[in-house]
């Protein structure tokens, strides 16, 4: 029943270490006890021998022919054993010759069986007319020439009364000492889990605001150990994600106050006064062109919020990376044919294998990295795309990079570039300043679906974006 059991480890271990050792002690006791009796009724078995061979040099035949046994054998009364045994003495004719008092003139062993004590020492059991249970041998002998069937038997109930007492005392022990195993075994588990419930009442303590404190692991070799350093592992991941999340969201709100700041002190003004139409329809176009750059800040955090959603489990499509760029080109082609920019598309040992991800989300990041492209290339350029593959640690990644002809990255910016809200201190970057937030998706997104992004920094000219994306051999539905 489930309100019997109990709560913590420390008891259901000492309950489990009883019932096992409880287990082994029965499958001992149990040994023990029937290797203890074979012993003894082997022991009896040999005993028996060594009296019938006695028994043989004392029988003798009287003067009016009936068989007797010697007593003078026994100098001490006390010593006089063989009476105390069950004994009877049978010509080949069955009849019998000899037969102790302790027999009380019972038949021990019935009527002879055939070849009886011929061979050697027969042994079997028997029970006699009372139900006194006897281990009995035979064996034939010639007393004075005449051979004779001689049975001797010890009773079992000595032997039993001692097995009895021998199960009794251990069935007294036992109880006893599974109690105290239980109590040792509830203090050495207890002991041993110590240092569970230390980091358990250090992690109680750590909330939000004090993440980077750490659970101490006082031995880091152990399963505690282990558990300890994956809980701190656990909680630095905790601290950085919370720090990324706080200067998201000062960044946020940052970006989303300046165009707001900028729609009310427009409309404010253009309100303090009346103005012409014209100024008035300007004034409108600038806060429609605030208002558009605020939409596209929001749908840049949309995407980011669909994209750390998106499970590692969630089931992939498989799509060719080629047909996916062209489909992208095709979006940008009024821009590219605007600018007058040349699209060189190049292949170097390029992969037939699809990619299998998620293409929605693969789009996006492509697409922000060309547009990116196309956005800051100088008109009448050239833009070049190279299709390829990498091995890395075992692996076959297909590559693929995007070069362009504008006014590059700053140095030291190779990495900042892809910082959510990220603004270049390019003077020629500032007239495209965008919403800072393509790059950061277009990295999320690679990097979720095993890949990698970043930009040359040897590069002289323009700028360089290499992306690399594994070919996977999942099975995915095809898009």
């Amino acid at each position: 029943m489930k309100f019997l059991r109990p709560t913590n480890i420390r008891s259901r271990l000492a309950i489990w270490f009883v019932a096992i050792l409880s287990t082994i002690l029965l499958l001992y006791i149990s040994a023990v006890f029937v290797f203890q009796y074979v012993l003894l009724q082997r022991q009896i078995f040999h005993d028996e021998i060594q009296d019938v061979e006695t028994v043989e040099g004392l029988l003798y035949f009287d003067q009016h022919g009936s068989l007797q046994l010697e007593q003078g054998y026994h100098t001490h009364q006390q010593s006089r054993l063989l009476e105390d045994r069950l004994m009877e003495v049978r010509d080949l004719a069955g009849n019998v010759l000899y037969r102790t008092d302790t027999l009380k003139g019972a038949t021990l062993g019935g009527t002879a069986l055939p070849d009886e004590g011929i061979h050697s020492y027969n042994e079997r059991s028997t029970t006699l007319a009372d139900g006194t249970r006897v281990l009995l041998i035979s064996h034939i002998h010639p007393v004075q020439g005449k051979p004779v069937l001689i049975r001797l038997g010890y009773s079992m109930a000595p032997l039993h009364d001692r097995m009895l007492y021998f199960f009794f005392l251990l069935l007294v022990a036992t109880p006893i000492a599974l109690v105290a195993a239980g109590f040792i075994s509830y203090s050495v588990s207890r002991r041993a889990l110590r240092p569970l419930v230390s980091m358990a009442s250090r992690a109680e303590q750590i909330t939000a605001s004090n993440l980077h404190d750490r659970i101490v692991v006082e031995n880091p070799d152990d399963e505690l150990g282990h558990m300890g350093r994956v809980l701190n592992h656990l909680l630095e991941r905790l601290q950085q994600a919370f720090a990324q999340l706080q200067r998201f969201t000062a960044d946020a709100a940052h970006e989303l106050r300046t165009p707001l700041a900028s729609i009310r002190s427009t409309g404010e003004l253009t309100l303090q006064q009346d103005r012409p139409n014209a100024s008035y329809r300007e004034a409108i176009s600038g806060m429609l062109e605030e208002t558009t750059r605020l939409n596209r800040t929001i749908d840049g955090l949309l995407l980011l919020s669909k994209a750390e959603a998106v499970q590692c489990d969630s089931e992939p499509t498989s799509f060719f990376l080629t047909e996916l760029v062209h489909e992208i080109l095709v979006l940008l082609e009024v821009l590219v044919e605007e600018r007058q920019i040349t699209v060189l598309e190049e292949y170097e040992n390029a992969p037939h294998e699809p990619l299998v991800a998620d293409r929605s989300l693969m789009r996006v990041a492509l697409l922000n990295v060309l547009h990116n492209a196309v956005k800051f290339s100088p008109d009448r350029s050239v833009l070049r795309i190279v299709y390829g593959s990498i091995e890395r640690e075992g692996h076959i990644f297909h590559h693929i990079s995007i070069h362009d002809s504008g006014p590059g990255i700053a140095p030291g910016e190779h990495l900042r570039v892809f910082e959510r809200f990220f603004t270049s201190a390019v003077h020629q970057a500032t007239a495209f300043r965008g919403s800072g937030l393509g790059l950061s998706i277009a990295r999320l997104i690679i990097d979720r679906n095993g890949g990698r992004i970043n930009f040359e920094e040897n590069v002289v000219n323009g700028a360089k974006c290499c992306i690399e994306l594994p070919i996977s051999t999942k099975k995915s539905k095809t898009a």
